[in-house]
């Protein structure tokens, strides 16, 4: 998940599309015939920490097993539409507080049994449950009950509407009632099934011969993590992978742009760099000094350093994306002057504060860049490097930080905002009130409307600094072809990817 690499998102979209087969974007000009019996070696910096969802297996468990050893009722496709997956249809009562869901037929674990209601029933209650680490638990409480008049049938009854339940039912993993030890192995119904799994190493998928839909076009995929975002560059010009998933740093770039025998993918990504502030301990209680950090740093010039001039300027949660998306860079312009007057003001002209910094890139190199521009204004930032396993045990969930750095590589998260029990703290009770007034919106432009005077003010209140939104950037052999392009909310579908003779 990468958040972070961490937790992930909720919010809304609607159902649009039926998807009987893995979806995924396809990219790649390989030519020649498609050998079905290839394997597909894939090079990623994000180590699933288990095969867990609700056990915070990390941004690597959704990267690898998303749509491609487990799925859900419903899947976010690669382009960021919501469509079928084991659900054939849906129907939602006049007062929207009653979904019910068909199942597909002939779909079976890959232990051999067969799927029925009482497993998305199960499923469901996982994602709830007191010892799940799942960030949906918030938006799935929403459920009251679940139905199960006959196998092929769900019926989840709502406390309250929910515009953004087929959504949410994305993010819940469709898992066998009897499977045990889901940390490190798995029982789902997608096209790949795990056959190992060396924890920090690499993940081996198998294809499943008994698969519902259309079955994977290789036979296996290899996932290879690397620590190092050069050693990963390094092997795929050694032909050790096939594929990057997503290129860490343009310095990456040069050594395969205009090569031949790789092809670059550039595309739009929802990965957002946040400076994040604990809102709700001083100093950043203080809606002045949040402004005051957020328009003493340069964040043009930091993407600038960061990706060469690639990536986009945010002003908010929203990328362009999203539908309540508005260009809100202005609220809080890079005004060191003004940042000094801010400071002043709230009586904080030697202030000093320690930056939590997860040790993965982009952060160290965004921390130091933080560090150099806030010292102009005299302010003092001490860098604590922290592993993942740390940043979601310190910051995460015990909330205890001061600043930290973070990516949240989700669509349609803004709605985080609205909840004054998530990790940043931020708690403006008109907020709140909108939040909770677009997941009750009876359409989506009244929902869209609401979260673009949400998106507005969380700017004006500098809840965190929405420092840049990353490009997403796959690499990939000219020999393979239909891999994702967008990378959407960190998983990476590989059933359509094939690789030539």
């Amino acid at each position: 998940m990468k958040f972070s690499r961490i937790a992930a998102l909720a919010a809304s979209l609607t159902v649009v599309a039926v998807l009987a087969t893995a979806c995924s974007g396809g990219a790649g000009t390989a030519g020649g015939t498609p050998d079905a019996n290839a394997t597909i070696r894939i090079g990623s910096l994000s180590a699933p920490l288990n095969l867990s969802n609700v056990d915070a297996g990390g941004q690597g468990v959704t990267e690898a097993l998303n749509g491609n050893v487990y799925e859900g009722l419903f899947q976010l496709s690669d382009d960021g539409k919501v469509v079928n997956r084991l659900a054939t249809d849906y129907s939602v009562s006049p007062d929207g507080l009653a979904y019910t869901v068909k199942l597909r037929s002939g779909v079976t674990f890959h232990s051999g049994k067969a799927l029925t209601s009482a497993d998305v029933k199960s499923s469901l209650e996982r994602v709830l449950a007191d010892s799940s680490q799942s960030a949906r638990k918030s938006q799935l409480a929403v459920v009251d009950s679940v139905e199960t008049p006959d196998p092929e049938t769900v019926v989840f009854h709502l406390k309250s509407r929910s515009i953004s339940f087929p959504y949410n039912l994305t993010y819940v993993w469709i898992v066998n009632t009897d499977a045990k030890d889901l940390k490190t192995a798995e029982d789902g119904t997608g096209p790949y099934t795990v056959d190992q799994f060396k924890r920090g190493s690499s993940l081996t998928l198998k294809r499943f011969s008994d698969y519902w839909g259309t079955a994977a076009k290789s036979k296996e995929v290899d996932f290879t993590y690397f620590t190092d975002a050069s050693a990963l560059s390094n092997a795929l010009l050694t032909n050790a992978v096939d594929i990057v998933t997503q290129v860490q740093s343009p310095d990456a770039l040069t050594q395969f742009t205009g090569n031949k025998d790789f092809t670059v993918s550039e595309n739009t990504s929802t990965t957002k760099e946040l400076l994040a502030f604990n809102d709700k301990v001083a100093p950043f209680d203080d809606k002045r000094v949040r402004k005051a950090i957020t328009q003493a740093i340069d964040n043009k010039k930091l993407l600038d350093s960061i990706w060469d001039g690639r990536g986009t300027l945010i002003g908010s949660m929203v990328p362009p994306t999203d539908p309540w998306y508005e260009d809100l860079t202005a609220v809080n312009p890079y005004d060191p002057a003004a940042a000094k007057s801010l400071l002043a003001e709230a009586g904080q002209s030697s202030l000093s504060f320690t930056l939590d910094t997860p040790s993965y890139d982009p952060h160290p190199a965004v921390a130091e860049f933080i560090k150099s521009e806030l010292a102009k204004v005299g302010v003092t930032v001490k860098i604590n490097t922290i592993s993942e396993d740390q940043w979601y045990t310190n910051v995460f969930q015990k909330k205890d930080f001061a600043a930290t750095l973070q990516e949240h590589v989700n669509d349609r998260d803004l709605v985080w905002y609205g909840n004054p029990d998530f990790y940043w703290g931020y708690n403006n009770p008109q907020v709140v009130q909108w939040v909770a007034d677009a997941e009750q919106a009876s359409s989506t432009d009244e929902q869209t409307a609401i979260l673009k005077k949400v998106n507005t003010q969380i700017a004006e209140d500098a809840a965190s600094d929405w420092l840049f939104l990353a490009p997403q950037i796959v690499v990939a052999s000219s020999s393979v072809k239909g891999y994702p392009l967008h990378g959407l909310n960190s998983q990476f579908f590989v059933a359509d990817i094939e690789k030539t003779q």
